[in-house]
């Protein structure tokens, strides 16, 4: 599993690493599985992939609903298949719930019904955050006074396991139904790490690269979608400022860069909790087929 923050380079090792070692590259990022957000979420395009078979990158529409859990048996599946046919599954991603998931299990929750889901994302869209959150606070004031009141996501998510439940979202967080067991494969968790100015400027280049590539175009072509939870992601929502006229293109990338360094940080902190991760320290300036032929070394010979 390579995973480390966003910008630090882990889709370019992964690709070098499955040159090397016959694999193939599973996508652990909660954005890039949706189809028609290419460019916002810094999807490997054909040439990043270099004909290495990529698996969840644009496959689901973006009304699809998608989950920790789904990625989670969609991996297990697809990793089974992949050493069957002699191929080396190399995951790759920053979204750590997914890579929570996957490595840890994940507590049973309920199937949420698309009417449930439809009609609170209809009433969220009508009557505002604040709804959302007073929705959260009257189901479920445990987690409430927990979660990032900032991630919407989180607290949609909350809200209608709640709601399908008929049980506060938190009385559900136990532990002990953890879909877990053994997996029956080893992982090793290597995590790319680098100075933090470093990092930053990655980040910083990489929020003009896609202003160029057509982010905002992207952007327009779903926005009638808005409401989609797909779309409720750092990028996308900062363009959309742009596009109803709130923002100057140069605001939206500026906020775009510093809300993609939050996340950043947020990642690291994540991931320094985590006493399985392999750190491989890197000053950037390493190209990825001499960082994947370190990482081979590490774990193959």
């Amino acid at each position: 599993m390579i995973t480390g923050p966003t910008a630090s380079g882990k889709s370019a090792l992964a690709v070098s690493l499955a040159l090397l070692a016959g694999g193939e590259v599973i996508s652990a990022d909660s954005r890039q599985i949706y189809a028609g957000l290419q460019v916002t979420t810094a999807a490997p395009t054909p040439a990043d992939m270099r004909g290495v078979p990529h698996h969840l990158v644009g496959t689901l529409p973006l009304d699809a609903y998608y989950s920790a859990s789904c990625f989670r048996e969609d991996a297990m599946r697809i990793v089974s298949d992949l050493f069957a046919r002699g191929r080396q599954p190399i995951i790759c991603g920053g979204s750590m719930m997914y890579v929570d998931a996957l490595c840890n299990g994940i507590d049973e929750m309920p199937t949420v019904p698309d009417a449930i889901r439809g009609e609170l994302a209809r009433q969220w869209e009508e009557k505002g955050d604040d709804w959302l959150l007073g929705r959260l606070d009257a189901l479920d004031p445990d987690y409430a006074a927990r979660v990032d009141r900032k991630n919407l996501k989180r607290v949609f998510h909350a809200v209608e396991v709640s709601l399908a439940a008929g049980a506060p979202y938190s009385s559900l967080l136990t532990g002990r139904n953890r879909r877990q067991g053994e997996l029956p494969w080893r992982v090793r968790k290597i995590a790319l790490r680098m100075p933090r100015d470093v990092l930053f400027g990655r980040i910083n280049r990489r929020v003009e690269v896609m202003a160029e590539h057509g982010m905002a175009d992207e952007v327009r072509r779903v926005a009638p979608m808005r409401s989609l939870n797909s779309l409720n992601t750092v990028g996308v929502k900062e363009m959309l400022r742009f596009i109803d006229g709130e923002w100057t293109l140069d605001e939206a990338k500026a906020r775009l860069a510093k809300n993609t360094r939050v996340y950043a940080k947020k990642q690291l902190t994540w991931l320094q909790r985590d006493e399985t991760v392999e750190w491989i320290d890197t000053d950037g300036s390493q190209s990825p087929d001499a960082m994947a032929e370190a990482v081979f070394e590490k774990l193959w010979r």
